[in-house]
């Protein structure tokens, strides 16, 4: 009897469990099953067709066409396909930060303009013979002499004048007879800038002067001599031009998305490296109403007040205007330390996942630069998280890893050295099979790293020597780096990979030296020298030369696409300009 109770509930217990697992077996998998789609939804980026740079975390219309969005596609490492990930070395090597973008008011919003000092056209005047003749006698000695009006400048014999002082003492005679010639004759030589004083002492003394003054017009200072001692010279001839440093003009360059920023009137403060711990004030004069299409930049004008002569024709000064910003609330700022320039385009590197080091290009547009910052027109919202600092790293290890990049547009393939800055060939890329990182330092001996030292302090020479605008010097530094360039041993490099990186790089640093070395011709050696510093900014970042290094930018060189330097110092000397334009640009990164 107990045994077929057992028997029973046995049955009874087997009965439920065959029933609860076809009552909630299969709610349980959609259960899991819906969970899992939960998760990976919201791992889920949306893309648009149309436009690609679109990336969302949620389903919805596109914000350029309205188009719907679709989920973006991911490749075997999770990764979308213009995405890119750092290491955590590589990041704390490279001193990567990143910002989130927010909207709202800019804080210190002036502008600053770089500018030269030059002289008041307005103010300036020459002085010129009015009668033809030879100088007998030149009493301004040397340029930059100071002369007052009325003051005695040369003294000219003149055939055309002793004949007409003639004609002057027989028309006195006859001034009874014939007051109507006498008259003629007197205008005659006020014609010729007599004063009515000289006319009379001819006609009282009856006697003809043969070598005749000639008077200052205006005061000021001689800023060129146009004739010597000696010279035969013409009616109205100029002799020398004189200008009034009372008042001088602070001509600033503006580019064209901040013409809109600024008006005639408008107070301004100058500062000059002369006189660091004063400001002094002016008041915008003028705005070309010409755009430089070679700088794309017009020239505004400040009217500054030089009555103790503190500025000096030029002399290189700094504008600093309070820009009137919009105070709209919805206005989108990013420093300038996170754009990088390519030509017309602009990009930033977007920090895509917020737990790992994932970064990937965007294409933006700026509008006016309001201190440190830009405007941000097109291409981030707020929220965005951008890279502030080691951009030029980030961009590096995108072109390395075949992604888009600054010059490389499309993405899809390593860059080459003909292709793009920072490249590399195609045989060094990163392939399934190559196990090193490429995105940290590779691992170099000591000595191999003091051989390339050599070959960077070539460098620095070679740049020095164009800030100078020394040709000669440029391409002695050019062949220097070259002899040294073939003293580095290769076989203190052990890493396979490292020596592919470095036999690419080599063959370019020395087409880019032999190109500077050849020519005399200081543009073509600037030219060559933006190909060359793409390279070596290259192997400092991957070999290291075992000192701080400063990337520097200039968003003017080459012809406004922009140009980098290396530099062993944080202060710009721009070596794409010179004295033009010395201290263009900014340092966009620290290789430690």
């Amino acid at each position: 009897m107990k045994n077929n109770k057992i028997v029973i509930y046995i049955g009874l217990l087997a009965i439920g469990l065959l029933l609860g697992w076809l009552l909630f077996g299969d709610s349980s998998k959609e259960e899991t099953e819906h969970n899992h789609d939960e998760v990976a939804e919201t791992n889920q980026m949306w893309t648009c067709s149309m436009h690609p740079q679109i990336m969302q975390p949620e389903s919805g219309d596109c914000p350029i066409c309205g188009m719907d969005l679709i989920p973006a596609e991911r490749g075997s490492d999770g990764l979308l396909a213009d995405q890119f990930k750092l290491t955590e070395n590589a990041m704390a090597l490279a001193n990567i930060q990143t910002t989130v973008v927010g909207k709202g008011k800019t804080e210190g919003n002036t502008l600053k303009l770089s500018g030269k000092i030059a002289e008041n056209e307005e103010a300036n005047a020459v002085q010129v013979s009015y009668f033809s003749g030879r100088i007998e006698r030149l009493n301004v000695s040397f340029t930059g002499e100071k002369v007052r009006k009325g003051q005695l400048l040369a003294t000219i014999y003149s055939p055309e004048l002793y004949a007409a002082q003639q004609e002057l003492i027989t028309a006195a005679s006859l001034k009874e007879s014939q007051p109507a010639l006498y008259k003629a004759v007197r205008n005659k030589l006020k014609l010729w800038k007599l004063s009515d004083n000289q006319i009379n002492q001819i006609v009282e003394t009856g006697k003809v002067k043969e070598n005749f003054p000639v008077y200052a017009t205006v005061s000021g200072t001689v800023t060129e001599k146009l004739v010597e001692q000696g010279d035969y010279i013409k009616q109205g001839q100029p002799l020398l031009k004189i200008a009034n440093f009372n008042t001088v003009w602070g001509n600033f360059d503006v580019y064209e998305n901040q013409i809109d920023r600024f008006k005639k009137g408008q107070e301004v403060m100058i500062t000059s490296n002369a006189y660091s711990n004063k400001e002094f004030k002016g008041k915008v004069d003028f705005i070309d109403p010409v755009l430089n299409t070679k700088t794309r930049t017009v020239t505004l004008r400040v009217v500054l007040n030089n009555k103790d002569e503190v500025f000096k024709p030029g002399m290189f000064v700094t504008a600093n205007i309070e820009g009137n910003t919009n105070s709209n609330d919805e206005i989108l700022t990013i420093p300038s330390s996170a754009v990088l320039w390519t030509g017309e385009r602009s990009v930033v590197y977007l920090k895509t996942s917020q737990e790992q080091p994932v970064f990937e290009m965007r294409e933006i547009k700026l509008g006016n630069q309001i201190g440190n910052e830009y405007e941000v027109l097109e291409g981030l919202f707020a929220g965005n998280e951008i890279v502030t600092n080691g951009t030029f790293t980030v961009d590096a290890a995108a072109q390395l890893q075949g992604k888009k990049s600054m010059m490389n547009k499309e993405g899809g393939k390593t860059m080459t050295g003909h292709e793009g800055h920072l490249g590399m060939d195609n045989n060094v890329s990163n392939t399934e099979n190559d196990h090193t990182n490429i995105n940290e330092r590779l691992e170099v001996s000591a000595e191999f790293q003091k051989q390339l030292k050599t070959v960077y302090n070539d460098y620095i020479n070679l740049k020095n020597a164009l800030v100078k605008e020394d040709s000669k010097n440029t391409s002695e530094s050019a062949t220097s780096l070259l002899n040294n360039l073939y003293k580095v041993d290769m076989k203190l490099l052990s890493d396979n990979n490292a020596h592919n990186h470095w036999m690419s790089l080599q063959k370019e640093i020395k087409t880019a030296a032999n190109s500077i070395a050849k020519t005399s011709d200081i543009k073509n050696q600037r030219n060559h020298f933006k190909q060359l510093s793409s390279y070596l900014i290259n192997v400092v970042q991957l070999f290291g030369v075992n000192e701080k290094v400063y990337v520097e930018f200039c968003p003017m060189g080459d012809n406004n696409n922009g140009a980098y330097w290396l530099s062993k110092e944080e202060k710009v000397i721009n070596p794409y300009f010179g004295e033009a334009m010395l201290t263009c640009g900014e340092v966009k990164q620290v290789i430690e």
